[in-house]
């Protein structure tokens, strides 16, 4: 079983090989991603050898995929918070999962993710 899911500025940070991020991620806690997160970073690579080392980093990762359910809610957040607080698709659907599962949701982007599903979403590092 997992203990938190990653979000995608987390992963990227990962990639980047971002000291803090690495330090905090040396801490043997098991985590996992969405498909959506899987996306986002894949979509971001520049090269297929960039492409190749998203793929190694995230095969480290138990993958979550969205269920019915999560599409629905992730539709219905969308339709709250879209205009108010501009938050998108994406989002949605990665808060889905973390909210079904109840699990905490390690993210950089707590301005989108706070609205969705509050006290799941944690800064993991400055």
């Amino acid at each position: 079983m997992i203990d938190a899911i990653l979000d995608t500025t987390v992963i990227l940070h990962l990639y980047r090989k971002y000291q803090p991020a690495i330090h905090w991620f040396n801490n043997q806690q098991r985590y996992g991603l969405t498909s959506t997160t899987w996306l986002e970073v894949m979509e971001g690579a520049s090269n297929k050898a960039n492409q190749a080392q998203c793929k190694v980093l995230l095969s480290q990762f138990d993958l979550f995929y969205p269920t019915s359910a999560d599409q629905q809610w992730a539709m219905q957040q969308l339709e709250r918070f879209q205009f108010s607080h501009h938050i998108g698709k994406d989002d949605c659907l990665i808060a889905s999962v973390a909210y079904r599962l109840q699990l905490l949701l390690y993210t950089h982007n707590l301005k989108d993710m706070l609205p969705l599903i509050g006290h799941l979403a944690v800064k993991p590092y400055a």
